[in-house]
């Protein structure tokens, strides 16, 4: 096991002398910190972690814990690299949190991310509320009222303000405590709960919008990676007066206005950006090529080397992947997935395997099979339940073969993230959970925070009892069909895929959907029903994901050193705040773009994909699952997917054993598998550029740049993901319909009237 001991030279007079606490962090035990790759990486000395946090900023000259046994710089690659060379250990307890200022502008934000969240929801390409733009809005906000809101300046003229409302008011510089506190509960107000699915499907689909009420208390009760957002907060708050701090700071703005400007380029005046395809630029006439070259409208074409100028589909989005931040081999997987996804696409339609070529080459939609969109409500009682006298009538519904396709992995994901999990973290798991009581977590951040008092157990009982009983309340309330059993069963299912997903999501940085199987599931134990199983899928899945959200807000304050309790109740009133919100926009988007929802392709602006998905899914698991998917009907093979992925990941594991220095271990087959149809839907011009870019900083710059790759690149994603955003929503209120009235941008080379990337435009 490889160590890194810090010279007998390194300069401690820098600091003075070494105090007691500095004695006690060079007591420290030379434990492993396990790494969460496999567990076969070298890992970092605990005394020279703790020493670092004492000798120079983390980001400022490279320090010991930074070298290699050559001298050099060594690259980031570890999972205690990323804890202790990329994140700060300090800690600052007196930092006061309760202040009006950290009140209001987290209220105040949590308002204006439940907006652009659900605003984000009916964008044609899936993204979410990036943590690092309300990062920054709360930022330039909480200095602005730093400087406006007098405070208890000490001076003979304003004693009479030195109490504790001003304090209050403002107690100083606004510190980096406040600022975690507002951007938790603003990210957790403005993540678009799956409940918004099932009200706009009602919406949309069965002409019943909910009660009021029953979808605010619905959305409340379902309410209850890091770096890029860590090392923004450390460059705003810390070290400041080092020269090379103040260096990424400007690096920072630099690129946030840079990008704020360019985007509008590429999302509104010149949308060819967004798609750049030579090939359909050669022949504007081929449908083939607008399929497998095209991309850059929602629902046309695959993206096959396509350059995208436009980073709100480039980069993160505020999503799962991040070019900039997500490890090398993940990204390596899912674009290897995208490759196997691209041939399957095309070999299925040209020979018109399952009818393909009667529908619309990528579309979320039910069909008859002369390619007419299959009327779901004539199959259905007054009551939303299967009739099947109807049903013979109208035949069973198609898939288009890449809409199936999607399926067919997304199933066999679950299969292998289970087997994986298994074989690659069981041993892990087990010892962590046989050793709770016995041993103490050998995380230095963790033990940074043991000054602090947990939340107590109570609490989130107390939370949990509550929950269910409106969870009860709001499904019979609603009429929905899910009995009382179900949501038990729901709820079940999801706590028992919390540790497989999330071991996933933090080793390798991406956890794909269970979505499928918990409509599966949902549609074998209560047939017949799809607005049933919606409830259970909403239950049974948007649990799990919110509850990751929820755990990656807690990893933050533990990195950002807030206690366990405030992020507790800050995270609680952001959920509240956000289920008003996010079914008022809802049913303002709703009555303003109904058409546009309702199409096939949408707009460039507005698009009903997740809702369409998500209600055809819901006709076919809930209403005819067993008709649709029993064992010898036309898709009747789909549930056995999930048994071939189960014996996936088992072949390669066994050449890792076999063969260990080959890197076998790099692959992960559950997002490989996973991505096999991950292009079946929206935009899908930026694949190739983020596959290069993937290449270009998590394997060039992280090897041969490693200097700086530690103090820029997460700085880098952060500030283009916040620009673009800022961008995204002034675009969206300002002439993108946001307000009601859309004000397109003339018609000229770079906006032209069709796709806007010149390939021959496929569908209406």
């Amino acid at each position: 096991m490889a160590t890194i001991a810090v010279p007998s030279e390194f300069p401690l007079e820098k600091q003075g002398s070494r105090d007691s606490a500095m004695d006690e962090k060079l007591a420290l035990d030379d434990r492993e910190l396990e790494s969460s790759i496999h567990g076969d990486h070298p890992i970092v000395d605990l005394k020279a972690a703790a020493l670092s946090d004492q000798v120079g900023d983390v980001y400022d000259n490279v320090r010991a814990i930074d070298l290699g046994a050559d001298g050099k710089e060594r690259p980031i690659e570890t999972d205690a690299d990323y804890a202790v060379r990329l994140i700060s250990l300090e800690d600052e307890p007196s930092l006061p949190i309760f202040t009006f200022r950290m009140w209001f502008l987290a209220i105040g934000l949590s308002c204006f991310g439940a907006v652009l969240g659900q605003i984000f929801y009916f964008r044609p390409q899936t993204i979410s509320v990036s943590q690092l733009f309300l990062q920054i809005i709360a930022y330039i906000m909480g200095k602005g009222m730093e400087e406006i809101i007098p405070g208890p300046y000490e001076n003979a003229r304003i004693r009479t303000r030195d109490n504790w409302f001003w304090r209050f008011m403002n107690p100083g510089p606004f510190n980096l405590k406040e600022h975690v506190a507002i951007t938790i509960m603003a990210s957790t107000a403005s993540d678009s709960a799956l409940a918004i699915s099932i009200f706009a499907a009602q919406d949309l689909y069965y002409n019943v919008r909910p009660n009021a009420a029953v979808g605010i208390f619905t959305l409340s009760d379902m309410a209850l990676l890091l770096v890029p957002t860590v090392q923004l907060f450390d460059a705003l708050h810390r070290g400041k007066s080092v020269v090379l701090q103040k260096k990424r700071l400007r690096f920072f703005w630099a690129i946030f206005i840079a990008i704020f400007v360019w985007e509008w380029f590429p999302e509104y005046i010149a949308p060819t950006l967004t798609g750049v395809s030579i090939f359909c630029l050669a022949n504007q006439k081929s449908p083939w090529f607008t399929r497998i070259f095209g991309g850059a409208a929602g629902n046309e074409g695959l993206g096959a080397f396509s350059l995208c100028f436009d980073w709100a589909y480039v980069g993160s989005g505020g999503g799962a992947i991040g070019s900039l931040f997500t490890p090398l081999s993940t990204q390596m997987s899912l674009y290897a997935g995208c490759a196997v996804c691209m041939i399957a696409f095309c070999a299925c339609y040209a020979q018109n395997i399952w009818h393909a070529q009667n529908f619309p080459f990528l579309t979320q939609l039910l069909y008859y099979e002369d390619g007419r969109e299959y009327d779901q409500l004539s199959i259905l009682n007054p009551d939303y339940t299967l009739n099947y006298d109807k049903l013979a009538e109208q035949g069973l519904p198609w898939y288009a073969a890449s809409q199936l396709l999607y399926k067919i992995s997304r199933t066999m994901y679950i299969g292998a993230a289970l087997t994986h999990f298994l074989l690659w973290h069981g041993k892990t798991v087990y010892r962590l959970i046989r050793d709770a009581h016995t041993k103490e977590i050998d995380d230095p951040h963790y033990k940074k925070m043991k000054i602090y008092n947990e939340v107590p157990a109570w609490w989130y009982l107390a939370i949990f009892l509550g929950t269910i009983g409106m969870a009860l309340a709001t499904a019979y309330t609603a009429k929905s069909g899910l009995p009382w059993w179900g949501l038990i069963v729901a709820l079940i299912f999801s706590a028992a895929f919390i540790p497989v997903v999330g071991t996933l999501n933090c080793t390798v940085g991406y956890a794909p959907s269970i979505e499928n199987l918990v409509q599966m599931v949902g549609g074998a134990i209560i047939p017949g029903k799809p607005v049933a199983n919606m409830y259970f899928t909403l239950y049974g899945y948007n649990t799990l994901v919110q509850s990751l959200n929820l755990l990656r807000d807690l990893k933050l304050g533990q990195y950002t050193k807030i206690p366990p309790r405030v992020t507790f109740t800050i995270q609680t009133i952001g959920t509240v705040i956000g289920a008003l919100l996010n079914f008022v926009i809802m049913r303002t988007v709703i009555s303003s773009h109904r058409e546009i929802l309702l199409a096939v392709q949408g707009s460039n602006v507005w698009s009903g994909q997740q809702v369409q998905s998500y209600n055809s899914d819901a006709i076919a698991w809930g209403a005819l699952g067993k008709p649709l998917y029993a064992t010898g009907t036309r898709y009747g093979f789909v549930p056995y997917m999930l048994l071939a992925g189960l014996g996936f990941p088992i072949p390669l594991y066994l050449l890792h054993k076999k063969y260990p220095k080959f890197g076998f271990d790099k692959v992960f087959t559950p997002i490989l598998v996973a991505e096999l149809g991950y292009l079946s839907v929206g935009i899908n011009s930026s694949v190739f550029t983020s596959f290069v870019l993937a290449i270009f900083s998590q394997w060039y710059l992280r090897k041969y740049r490693a200097t700086w790759f530690r103090k820029y690149n997460f700085l880098l994603s952060a500030a283009l993901d916040g620009g673009t955003q800022v961008m995204v929503f002034v675009y969206t209120f300002a002439v993108g319909g946001g307000s009601g009235t859309v004000r397109p941008f003339p018609t000229w080379a770079l906006n032209p009237t069709g796709n806007p990337d010149y390939c021959q435009r496929l569908s209406d």
